[in-house]
């Protein structure tokens, strides 16, 4: 309630449960950000030579591309207040137009929604995970690209693209990692 009243800077919970028990309280507590109807989760992985967000790691567990739309537009912003430029890639099995999967189409609406939205956000999509983090791949798969470098913020079709990709980085030892915070919230919060 502290939160929600504006006499605090931020919620820290969960150092016991699961994510989802904490999440819970904490977006009927807190609430949404005025005008905002999804929230999602966004984990960081930082690598060697290139530092990596993930969304949405933990919340929605097939969301439509109105849904995927709002949640890259949140993410991008959070990726702003670590003092990062966001370079977004809508990730999918297809790569430009090849598949009309309904993933795939999924995509490249939320693709859409998000350039009318947005129009100077650096987004891409859909695409194979590769060609989000290697430029060299973009450039020879589309060289119209909007990405001026490598994407740093992934964005999933669905809760087990978006969990199983965080976990196999964060398994594979590929560097540190931070916790999923939730983005869409009201004031800052941070579920351990």
């Amino acid at each position: 309630m502290l939160l929600r009243h504006h006499e605090t800077d931020g919620l820290l919970c969960g150092t016991y449960g699961t994510y989802e028990t904490h999440l819970k309280p904490v977006a009927e507590v807190v609430g949404r950000k005025p005008g905002i109807n999804t929230l999602a989760a966004m984990n960081v992985v930082m690598m060697p030579n290139q530092t990596v967000f993930i969304t949405d790691t933990y919340i929605n567990e097939n969301p439509t591309a109105k849904q995927i739309a709002e949640i890259a537009l949140l993410a991008a912003d959070e990726v702003r207040r670590f003092g990062v430029m966001p370079r977004v890639a809508l990730l999918s099995h297809s790569s430009f137009g090849s598949a009309q999967t309904t993933s795939a189409v999924k995509m490249r609406q939320a693709l859409e929604l998000i350039q009318t939205q947005a129009p100077d956000l650096e987004v891409e999509g859909e695409m194979h995970g590769d060609a989000a983090l290697n430029k060299g791949i973009i450039d020879r798969v589309f060289p119209g690209s909007r990405l001026t470098g490598a994407a740093n913020l992934l964005v999933m079709p669905n809760l087990d693209a978006a969990n199983i990709t965080f976990n196999v980085l964060k398994a594979g030892r590929a560097g540190d990692y931070g916790r999923p915070d939730p983005v869409g919230g009201r004031g800052d919060q941070s579920i351990f």
